[in-house]
């Protein structure tokens, strides 16, 4: 470039005037100018070191040979395969249970004994559970009583004590023993019954009941006893007169 410029035309063959001077030297600043810009250029970026060169990518191929695959091998033919013949095995005919007919009665009678003693419970619970409640009825009047007996002491005056009684003037005349209940004998029970009443003036009990302690089996045989008692009537002064609270109690025993 430097050489295209100091060998210009226009420089070297410019024509000459009247201002040759001035024209060469304006010439001149601007080639030095000119060549001290190119210089600082080249200085500033131009490198000697050149871009070196990438060099190409090669793709490098390779034949391989493959064996050749064996041929294969020929199917097996299907051989037929005969079943087996089914085995038969008899079934041996149902034989029909014989039933004993002794034995089945004595089923049936223990089936009814079992049912009647299921029976004769329930009754017996039912018959002990009504002889609680009038043994409770009994009681409650008999506290009725008292009370109504005391109510009518506190009332009245209480009269002078009687004379003194001959012992053979009461006397029981006939006592009876109670039978002994069926049930309780079944299940081997024992025990005392006592009952209170009244003699009246024939000598005959009234309103007989049984105390606390009796068992609801001799409840009932005990009281029909004590109907049956006869006494002779107690005299006082020539007169008879009625005995309370006489009380009178039944031991069963099984021997």
């Amino acid at each position: 470039m430097t050489a295209m410029i100091m060998h210009s035309p226009m420089l070297t063959m410019a024509p000459r005037g009247p201002s040759g001077f001035w024209r060469n030297s304006l010439a001149a600043s601007l080639a030095v100018a000119l060549h001290v810009g190119v210089l600082a250029a080249l200085m500033l970026s131009w490198s000697t070191a050149q871009t070196p060169v990438q060099a190409p990518r090669v793709m490098h191929t390779q034949l391989v040979m493959m064996p050749a695959a064996p041929a294969p091998a020929p199917a097996p033919e299907p051989v037929a395969v005969t079943p087996p013949e089914p085995v038969v095995v008899p079934v041996p005919a149902a034989v029909k249970p014989t039933v004993d007919p002794l034995i089945q009665a004595q089923k049936l009678e223990k089936a009814v004994l079992a049912r009647k003693r299921v029976e004769e419970k329930k009754l017996e619970q039912q018959q002990e559970r009504l002889a609680t409640e009038q043994r409770n009825r009994e009681l409650e009047q008999q506290r009725a009583e008292q009370q109504r007996l005391a109510a009518e002491k506190a009332r009245t005056v209480t009269p002078a004590p009687a004379p003194a009684f001959d012992s053979r003037q009461y006397q029981p005349l006939s006592k009876e023993a109670p039978d002994y209940p069926e049930r309780a004998l079944d299940k081997n029970i024992e025990g005392d019954c006592s009952v209170e009443y009244t003699v009246n003036t024939q000598g005959r009990v009234e309103n007989p009941r049984v105390l606390e302690g009796c068992h609801p089996l001799f409840m009932r045989p005990s009281l029909a006893a004590a109907n049956t008692f006869r006494y002779q009537p107690r005299m006082v002064d020539g007169k008879a007169v009625p005995v309370p609270a006489v009380r009178n109690t039944f031991h069963y025993r099984i021997k």
